[in-house]
């Protein structure tokens, strides 16, 4: 049985997996977002499409954050 509660509206579990992802970049400034976004993915079970969305928004921007 799934651990989701009835209470959980759509779009929580990817309010929380961005929310992860920006503490893991706070965390660890070090490793690359590629590899914090594929342990949010996992850790929150996301879909193909979710992850694919959270691919093309966040992955990609990793230069523009970097101090210059």
């Amino acid at each position: 049985m799934p651990a989701h509660t009835a209470t959980q509206r759509p779009g929580d579990k990817m309010k929380k997996a961005i929310c992860a992802f920006s503490e893991l970049i706070q965390e660890h400034p070090e490793k690359s977002r590629i590899t914090l976004l594929r342990q949010v993915e996992l850790q929150f079970d996301l879909s193909p499409k979710e992850c694919e969305f959270l691919n093309n928004h966040l992955a990609d921007c990793q230069e523009r954050q970097q101090p210059g």
